[in-house]
């Protein structure tokens, strides 16, 4: 199977934050600095390490002070989607899609920071990434090593990699880390107007077209004043001499 290339991404920061108050009442949560690099930065270096050459930033909670902050960049290109109205997870990607291509794209949330193991995680997906057989295919992450994570997983995955949901009170191995490969055709007779990812997962779990693979490095989900204390703790005592001050 050949890897697939993938050169568009997409980072969602249209979110109000509202867990993240005070600290998001006059600041966007993809602006919010975790050891010195904002979130929506790192995300941004991650894609740009994995080839992508150009990423789409949707923008609504004091979206002008996101636009400002990326203008420096010189690569990859940025493009923004403007939502005037809150359209949420699924309705902001789907408002972007004539900005992603024809292909298979990256998403990534703005309220999640990684770490790569051995190797990027990208790359990893971009190898594991089966056109014929997905519509989408999820990072995901280990539920007892996850940072600022105290949920009972998301998913359940069989050998091939094929994702299941967790049944209600159960405790699953993974939660879902905010970052994927969705191909457009995920989006074919999708809802209008504001909906959640999660209705196109499920689709995709019924047509057997949702698949996962395991990120081998650290998660941390900075949903929370509590998270964000968590991962600068992390990153200031695993690199001394490389966070940015």
């Amino acid at each position: 199977m050949d890897v697939a290339r993938i050169t568009t991404g997409m980072v969602l920061a249209a979110g109000l934050g509202l867990r993240m108050r005070p600290i998001t009442e006059k600041m966007p949560k993809a602006l919010v600095s975790v050891a010195g690099q904002t979130l929506i930065e790192r995300s941004i270096d991650h894609l740009q390490a994995a080839g992508v050459e150009k990423v789409v930033v949707n923008l609504h909670h004091l979206g002008a002070m996101v636009e400002r902050h990326l203008k420096h960049r010189a690569a990859p290109a940025i493009v923004f989607s403007h939502e005037p109205k809150r359209l949420e997870t699924g309705g902001g990607v789907a408002n972007a899609l004539s900005l992603l291509g024809a292909g298979p794209f990256f998403v990534a949330n703005s309220d999640v920071l990684w770490l790569d193991g051995p190797t990027s995680a990208l790359k990893r997906m971009m190898e594991r990434w089966d056109d014929q057989a997905m519509d989408a295919l999820l990072l995901l992450h280990s539920t007892v090593d996850a940072y600022g994570y105290q949920g009972d997983g998301d998913f359940l995955a069989n050998a091939l990699g094929q994702l299941t949901r967790r049944a209600e009170c159960e405790i699953v191995p993974y939660l879902f880390t905010g970052v994927q490969i969705l191909h457009p055709r995920l989006f074919a007779d999708a809802p209008a107007g504001a909906y959640s990812l999660n209705v196109l997962y499920d689709r995709a779990i019924e047509n057997e077209r949702l698949y996962g693979i395991v990120h081998d490095g650290e998660w941390f989900h900075i949903g929370t004043p509590d998270g964000l204390a968590e991962a600068e703790a992390f990153l200031r005592d695993r690199f001394p001499g490389k966070v940015r001050r």
